[in-house]
Formats: C-alpha cells, structure tokens, sequence
C-alpha cells in the first residue's frame, strides 16, 4: 500500500503499522471504535517539534540574516497552507482513514488535515529512521521551496502587507470586524471584514478569526490591486 509512497519520498519503512497511523484521523476512530489503529495527533505533536527545529536549524546555518527575517521565513514555510501544498505534492491525501461524514466534506483536500498529516509523517519518520532522515527530508521536500517565497514577498502575510500599503497610501490603520460567524463550538466559521476608516475592502472566512482576517486583507489587496 505505501510502495508509492517510499518510491516518491525516498525511503523505507519496516513499521508499516507506525507509518499507518500516520494517516489516521481522529474521526475515523469514532466509527471504528475496534480499530488497532491510533490517530495520529501524538506523531503530529512530535513531527511539529522537529520540523520547527530542522527549519530554524536550516535557516541559522545558511543565512546570516537578522532574527527578524529568519523568523518570518520560518513563518511562511512551515504555515499550514505550505504544509498542505507539500502534502498535495506527496499525494498524502490518498492515504488517509477519514470517517464518512469527513470524507464527504472532502477531508482528503482540507489544509489543516493535510498540513497534520505532513507533519505526522516527520514524526514517523524521526522514530523510525532518525533525525537526520527526518531533517534530509523536510529539507528535501519543504525547505526547497524557500527560494520562491523570498522571490514573491509571500513570507510578508498578507495582514502586515496590506497595513503598511494603507499607512502608507491613506495615512491609517485598516480593521477587522466580525461579520458572522456559524457552526457547533468545535468546528465554527468566522468571517471577517477588513476595513479602511468605515469603508469594507474585503472580506475572508476561517476557522479561527485570525485566519479569516488574514483571507479578508488577502481579497482587499486582489480588490484594491495595491
């Protein structure tokens, strides 16, 4: 079943039962309570970790910037959406045991589930194989991506973008405001407008006010073509 996946990422793995669980989320386990499996939330909490210390490790060895650029560097590659495109390229979503009702919402294409994922698989691979397999393989597959960041600006977020042009055009600060919010307490969306003075010039949704704001200055810099 994992064949594909040694061939493309480059390497074997003997615990094909550790690797499983990688793939496994929370949900699938409330339907198939029986399951031998666990999720894979404890191997995403440890991949985290050496991928944060890999990226930092990285970006202190190769680039004698300022603390300043090598923490918004490491911002921008280990955020979800970069996570998840890496994933996409991987083809991880395949792999994953999702419940029906996370099936049907399109689990297998979801940023955060794909962005866990990646980051279980670094866990897995850290256990199995060892730090510096782990390291040769964020370095391989994510941190390739780093030139392009620098080269598009895209590790300046789009909050911190958009308020500078506008300080810098009109003279003030944009806001956020809430404009609705929907969904039970565990999985609700919110959405947010971004404002200058009274004037909405965009508008975002997410799962956390934070990432929404981030969507709505993302529409206001396409609307204002700034």
């Amino acid at each position: 079943m994992y064949k594909k996946l040694e061939e493309k990422i480059g390497l074997h793995f003997e615990d094909w039962h550790l690797l499983r669980m990688a793939f496994v989320h929370r949900s699938y386990l409330n339907e198939h309570k029986d399951s031998e499996l666990s999720h894979n939330e404890r191997l995403e909490f440890l991949g985290d970790a050496i991928l944060e210390l890999v990226v930092t490790e990285y970006l202190y060895t190769h680039y004698p910037n300022s603390e300043g650029d090598l923490t918004n560097w490491r911002a921008a590659l280990v955020k979800r959406e970069m996570l998840a495109k890496v994933s996409r390229d991987l083809e991880l979503g395949q792999y994953l045991f999702l419940s029906h009702g996370e099936e049907k919402s399109g689990g297998r294409e979801k940023d955060y589930l794909l962005a866990n994922t990646f980051e279980a698989l670094i866990g897995v691979i850290y256990l199995e194989l060892g730090y510096e397999k782990a390291r040769d393989f964020i370095v391989k597959f994510l941190l390739v991506h780093l030139e392009d960041i620098l080269e598009t600006g895209s590790h300046i977020d789009a909050k911190t973008k958009f308020q500078e042009i506008v300080q810098e055009k009109v003279g003030v600060t944009p806001n956020y405001e809430l404009i609705h919010e929907e969904g039970p307490d565990h999985n609700k969306i919110f959405s947010m407008g971004a404002y200058i003075n009274e004037r909405m010039v965009g508008k975002g949704s997410g799962g956390s006010k934070q990432i929404a704001e981030q969507k709505a200055a993302e529409d206001a810099l396409e609307r204002l073509k700034w």
